[in-house]
C-alpha cells in the first residue's frame, strides 16, 4: 500500500494530524459521523465547510437539478482550503480532483446503525431543521422507503466496497487516504491537530 492510501487504524497513537490537510473530503456509509467531523476539522483548520447534503437537498426534501448541484458544488471548492462532507458520486469528477486528502470513517456496521437510530430519534423528537427547512418525522423515517434506517441497511456494505475500490483504483493517485475504523481514532486524530505545521 502506497504512501498516499495508508491506513492508520491500527496505531491511532502515531496519527497526528499534519498537511497535506488544506482540502478534505469526508467520506463514510450514512450516519457514519462525517457531518460533525468535518465540522470539528473545519473549525480547527479555519476553513470553510462544504456541506453536500445542503447543496443536494432543496425544500422539500426535492433534490436539486443536477447541472445546479455540480454548479453548487464547483463555486464552493473553488476556494483554496476547506473540508467537504458527503459521498455524492455526482460530484466526485468535480471535487475530488481539487482535493488534497480523504478521511474515510469506515466504522462497522452496528455502530453506525446504532448511530443511526439514535440520531434519528432525536431528530423526529426535537425536530430539528434541516437545510431549507426540510424536518425529520416519524412518518419519514420509520414508514417510508425514503427512511434515513432503510437507506443505512441496504448502502452500508455497497459503500464500503465503492470506496474501497476508489483507494485501489489509482483513479485519484494524488489523493492522501486517512481511513479510520473507530471513532476514538478519530478524536485522537482532532486532538493531535494543534501539531499541524
Amino acid at each position: 500500500m502506497s504512501t498516499a492510501q495508508s491506513r492508520v487504524d491500527e496505531r491511532p497513537d502515531l496519527v497526528v494530524a499534519r498537511r497535506p490537510f488544506a482540502r478534505v473530503v469526508v467520506v463514510g456509509t450514512s450516519c457514519s459521523g462525517k457531518s460533525t467531523f468535518a465540522r470539528d476539522v473545519a473549525r480547527l483548520a479555519g476553513c470553510p465547510r462544504i456541506e453536500l447534503d445542503e447543496l443536494h437537498w432543496g425544500p422539500g426534501w426535492q433534490p436539486k437539478p443536477h447541472a445546479q448541484f455540480r454548479q453548487l458544488v464547483g463555486q464552493a471548492s473553488a476556494a483554496d482550503a476547506w473540508v467537504a462532507d458527503g459521498n455524492y458520486g455526482a460530484v466526485r469528477d468535480v471535487l475530488w480532483p481539487k482535493a488534497s486528502a480523504i478521511i474515510w470513517l469506515n466504522y462497522s456496521f452496528p455502530r453506525v446503525l446504532w448511530q443511526a437510530l439514535k440520531r434519528t430519534l432525536h431528530r423526529c423528537i426535537t425536530r430539528e431543521p434541516f437545510w431549507h427547512g426540510n424536518r425529520e418525522s416519524l412518518r419519514r423515517s420509520f414508514l417510508s422507503k425514503e427512511s434515513i434506517l432503510v437507506w443505512v441497511l441496504t448502502t452500508y456494505h455497497r459503500r464500503q466496497r465503492e470506496l474501497n475500490a476508489l483507494r485501489a483504483s489509482g483513479v485519484f493517485p494524488h489523493l492522501h487516504w486517512v481511513e479510520f475504523r473507530h471513532p476514538a481514532h478519530a478524536r485522537q486524530w482532532l486532538a493531535s491537530f494543534h501539531n499541524i505545521d
